[in-house]
């Protein structure tokens, strides 16, 4: 998982002085949200990066003959409690088989990582007030699932024999003592 800092990230966005730009100049690593990405795509240059910021009420069918074209798509958690942009990535992922960026952004917090990683998001730019030594702690605690995930699609009892017995024996209370320091 890649940790993002705003000040330093090369992706940006787009914006005229009085609300949305009326012309889009190709720029690489240009973040456009999706009604300017529809209007732009048909001149958009062939291996120029571009992303697209797809809110959590899009239907990611939307982009998914542009997929091949972007280089990044960022779903957005409006509060943290929503998770339709963990079905979104889950559906860019084993669905529609994107392999670019699959960013989080908007209020993303520590806990929320670990099934972050588990549905196909490869990059973060946590809420301002997150600890990034946390959230790369997060990412150690659990070291299996019972469910497939899209970073592994084999449910616990369908691995070889054994499997089950080797996570088992993970050190708990090494887990209960990282967990309380979040």
């Amino acid at each position: 998982m890649k940790f993002i800092e705003s000040h330093k990230d090369k992706w940006h966005t787009l914006a005229g002085e009085d609300g949305p730009a009326v012309y889009i100049n190709p720029v690489p690593f240009l973040l456009l949200d999706l009604p300017q990405w529809h209007a732009f795509r048909a001149q958009w240059p062939a291996g120029m990066p571009v992303g697209v910021i797809l809110g959590n009420d899009c239907d990611v069918e939307d982009i998914a003959a542009d997929l091949p074209q972007l280089a990044l798509v960022a779903l957005h958690f409006p509060k943290w409690m929503d998770g339709r942009a963990y079905s979104q990535a889950h559906l860019l992922r084993s669905r529609y088989r994107f392999k670019g960026e699959v960013r989080a952004t908007g209020e993303v917090l520590v806990d929320m990582l670990p099934l972050l990683q588990r549905s196909g998001f490869t990059s973060v730019l946590m809420r301002a007030d997150q600890s990034l030594e946390a959230a790369q702690r997060a990412l150690t605690f659990f070291p299996g699932f019972y469910q497939g995930g899209v970073d592994d699609p084999l449910p616990l009892f369908a691995k070889p024999p054994g499997t089950a017995e080797a996570l088992s024996h993970a050190p708990v209370q090494e887990f209960v003592n990282d967990g309380a320091s979040i």
